[in-house]
């Protein structure tokens, strides 16, 4: 058969252009970014945003889960739903979570980066009525409850909850998650909630080698709403999956009450610079290795040295939201001290060193050099004790502070 010149020209050309498709095809599959690594080559830390809401679209819990992959160790945030402050997404002042309601996932991310200070760029959704199918999957979520429950809730629901530590099945996760007891207020309800989470991470881990078994990981991913394709899903979570557990800190948004158009809103002490402080405190523990104690709770004594009235006590909720317990405060044996100091009372310098990162303060005394006009009693509970003095501002040491003890 002849091929005529055209027809030759044609096949010709019809050549060149699969050809051309196929090297574009290979050079686009070959740059195809892993959104991971990536965010790995900028950012030690891996942060994602899990958010669980009911069916209705509103937003029951929040939390940032910041992940250091180099060690398995990590820290969540929980963002209460009352975090108040003037959105720019709702141009108004209002609760947090209105914004996930009114405005969708996007503004509502971008609102949680401004407020701590971090790029967040996975997002996990996680609907109720899903998460009661992955509590099944998982043969049940651990939580621990303090005391028995066997009441009717505010909106006629029958609660009926054991004391200690319960494994509850997908239809308990509910109840458990949306019962409002008369006698509990709005923070008790968004601790049972954030139990919940920090029991998924933990379910995650211990089944880990079932959740990601082949064909496995499909019935748990078809139940939750990410922003990244299945592949990187799956790698971020059997990433996440192998979070170290046993240190796993546990924080959240500390503030002020106000009444605010009828609502109680939480803002933010120092206007949301502290919960940046916090978080980049935690980021810090987490990639330089001190937080092999992260999960222990360091106990403080706080001694007001100055004249202020209530700096000692004012100081103790910044401290709190930190995550320290303070066991005491109280008046130093005077009140002219002109450099805050803290006393080391356990040696341990790196834990002492942070504690003065985050108020700024060197000047570290360890406890065989302490002051005699110490108070043995307090001592004797306290990891350490902080003497405010005149260079504290209510936040942080002003400029350098020696290594030396005040006299």
């Amino acid at each position: 058969m002849n091929i005529s010149k055209d027809q030759r020209n044609g096949i010709f050309l019809l050549a060149i252009l699969v050809i051309i498709i196929g090297v574009v095809g290979f050079v686009a599959f070959s740059l195809r970014v892993d959104p991971i690594e990536e965010n790995l080559k900028l950012n030690p830390v891996i942060n994602s945003l899990w958010i669980l809401k009911d069916d209705e679209g509103n937003a029951l819990s929040t939390d940032v889960l910041v992940f250091y992959p180099q060690t398995g160790q990590a820290a969540a945030f929980d963002i209460l739903g009352n975090t108040g402050a003037i959105y720019k997404s709702l141009g108004r002042v209002d609760r947090i979570d209105s914004v996930y309601k009114e405005k969708g996932l996007a503004s509502y991310k971008e609102e949680i980066e401004k407020l701590i200070g971090k790029k967040i760029p996975f997002t996990i959704e996680i609907k109720l009525s899903d998460l009661e199918l992955i509590t099944d999957y998982l043969g049940g979520l651990n939580v621990f409850i303090s005391f028995p429950v066997d009441e009717t809730d505010e909106n006629g629901m029958r609660c009926l909850f054991p004391s200690g530590a319960v494994v509850l099945d997908g239809d308990k996760i509910h109840d458990y998650v949306m019962y409002k007891s008369p006698s509990e207020n709005a923070s008790d309800v968004e601790d049972r909630r954030q139990a919940v989470f920090v029991s998924l991470i933990y379910a995650l881990k211990e089944n880990r080698n079932i959740i990601f078994a082949k064909n496995n990981f499909s019935v748990y991913e078809e139940k939750i709403k990410t922003n990244i394709d299945k592949k990187n899903f799956y790698n971020l979570m059997k990433k996440i999956s192998l979070i170290d557990t046993e240190r796993f800190s546990i924080q959240t948004i500390t503030g002020s009450l106000r009444t605010v158009d009828g609502q109680t809103l939480l803002f933010p002490y120092y206007d949301g610079q502290l919960i940046k402080d916090v978080i980049n405190q935690a980021i810090s523990s987490l990639v330089s290795g001190d937080s092999g104690n992260q999960n222990r709770v360091y106990v403080l004594v706080i001694q007001n040295g100055t004249t202020e009235q209530g700096l000692a006590r004012n100081t103790s909720f910044l401290l709190q939201s930190a995550g320290y317990e303070v066991l005491e405060t109280k008046n130093a044996d005077r009140n002219d001290y002109e450099k805050t100091e803290i006393i080391n009372h356990i040696g341990n310098s790196e834990a002492a060193k942070t504690l003065g990162n985050f108020i700024h303060c060197s000047n570290i005394i360890d406890e065989e050099l302490m002051s005699e006009n110490a108070d043995s009693t307090s001592v004797a509970q306290a990891d350490f004790t902080i003497i405010l003095g005149k260079d504290f501002n209510g936040r942080f040491v002003k400029g350098s502070s020696s290594s030396k003890s005040s006299e």
